[in-house]
């Protein structure tokens, strides 16, 4: 059991990525609406944006913030104050996932703009440290690595997938709405 919550939370990234599908899955199957693609992308990219920008990027304000020295060794770095200007930039992330959790397109465009520039960066340098450096750390190389790219990839998705159907931050009704 230890191994499994270490794995949880040395890769975060996947951890909330999961548990956003989970409280989407959850979501569609307590919602009295139709299951029409409009209602399912609604879903998956709320929660997306709550736990993949929310919760994750708050996650690694903390530990970029207070525990930089244990971050800085699991990417096979030394600690620096840039730790914590990491951990900062995260928590402006992460409000702005937070707030785009319900809101408009355009809130939930920069919510996932703005971390996926940070996230594709963060894989260059990744990939940059693997080719001069050797630097195959869990963090530099592992799974944070793939959802660095992965990540991006699945917020842009689904902004399309949004944008197309036209129905940002429309709330999944759990009881049948009442006609006015």
């Amino acid at each position: 059991m230890e191994q499994i919550i270490r794995f949880a939370l040395q890769n975060f990234t996947l951890t909330f990525l999961v548990i956003g599908l989970i409280a989407s899955a959850i979501a569609l199957m307590r919602t009295h609406e139709p299951l029409t693609r409009p209602v399912v992308v609604e879903a998956l990219f709320a929660y997306f944006l709550l736990f993949s920008m929310g919760f994750s990027c708050f996650y690694n304000f903390v530990m970029h913030t207070f525990f930089g020295d244990v971050s800085a060794k699991l990417i096979g770095w030394a600690d620096s104050p840039f730790q914590r200007e990491v951990g900062f930039a995260n928590l402006g992330f992460a409000l702005i996932g937070f707030l785009a959790f319900k809101r408009s397109f355009d809130m939930r465009l920069a919510a996932v703009v703005g971390p996926a520039m940070f996230l594709l960066g963060a894989a260059g340098v990744h990939i940059h440290e693997m080719i001069v450096a050797q630097n195959f750390a869990p963090h530099n190389a592992g799974v944070i690595f793939y959802t660095d790219i992965a990540i991006p990839l699945i917020g842009a998705v689904l902004l399309w997938m949004q944008a197309r159907d036209g129905r940002p931050g429309r709330r999944l009704a759990a009881t049948p709405a009442s006609s006015a």
